[in-house]
């Protein structure tokens, strides 16, 4: 067996795992936008209010929350999950976790205890295929750009683009030349790796798109577009995450048979 097969089955058994972790996607219960609320998560004691650029959590002591595994009997500023050390605030086996995006906070629930948790039973993939780990050029962009893409929750949002990444498809048959070349618009970590929504003539999952990360490109731009680890956004998992749809000229008109194609439930 390969070490690229047995990496992918490392990865694939990785995936599974994060998925059905107490607080994991499969645990989200809803995502609550602190301006559509009057201080109140619903199902959560507590009082969330936003001051400022920043947002305070008030609570007495017999409503069981806990912030940095302290106990809460009064007010604490919060940090959101963008910040270098994000509060873990709990509340008995839930976890509720502040996101800060474009400027506005929600509160998330993870709760252990979900449907979608207890449903779970593992995640559908393509059977591993080489030839689908295919070598890419990333050429970046003079500057940074954001274009505006929807997003899941029915909002547009920012989506910020580093470079597009060029790539041709397997050959069909035995011997025969690859395919056209195809380019996606990708984004950039702070590691130097790169990162893609796309959408396939395939269709993967009920939303039609996914996610692929690429290693950091070498000084000539040189990486790998590794089909095989196509993973489904998080919002295939729970609803309430706000993932963002492919920016323009990241639907391929040719199927993509590799990577995951859907959670599977008991």
């Amino acid at each position: 067996m390969s070490s690229s097969l047995d990496d992918w089955k490392h990865w694939r058994d990785d995936r599974v795992v994060a998925a059905r972790a107490p607080h994991g996607p499969l645990a989200l219960t809803g995502t609550h936008w602190l301006a559509d609320l009057r201080g109140g998560v619903p199902g959560v004691p507590g009082r969330w209010e936003q001051q400022g650029s920043c947002v305070v959590l008030t609570a007495a002591r017999h409503d069981g929350l806990e912030v940095d595994s302290v106990a809460l009997d009064g007010s604490v500023k919060l940090c959101p999950d963008t910040a270098p050390n994000p509060s873990l605030i709990t509340h008995g086996g839930r976890r509720l976790v502040l996101i800060l995006r474009e400027g506005e906070y929600a509160v998330r629930v993870y709760d252990p205890a979900s449907r979608a948790r207890a449903a779970f039973a593992g995640i559908d993939a393509h059977p591993y295929d080489e030839r689908w780990a295919r070598p890419a050029r990333f050429t970046p962009y003079s500057g940074e750009r954001t274009v505006s893409v929807p997003n899941a929750d029915g909002r547009e949002r920012g989506l910020a683009l580093a470079g597009s990444v060029a790539f041709t498809v397997p050959a069909e048959g035995d011997g025969g030349a690859p395919g056209p070349e195809h380019t996606l618009q990708v984004g950039r970590a702070g590691d130097g790796s790169l990162s893609a929504v796309f959408a396939d003539a395939g269709a993967a999952g009920a939303l039609g798109f996914r996610f692929v990360t690429l290693p950091a490109p070498g000084p000539d731009g040189a990486t790998v577009l590794d089909f095989n680890r196509a993973y489904l956004p998080p919002c295939a998992f729970a609803e309430h995450f706000i993932c963002p749809f492919p920016p323009p000229g990241n639907r391929l008109e040719t199927a993509v048979p590799a990577g995951e194609t859907r959670i599977l439930t008991h």
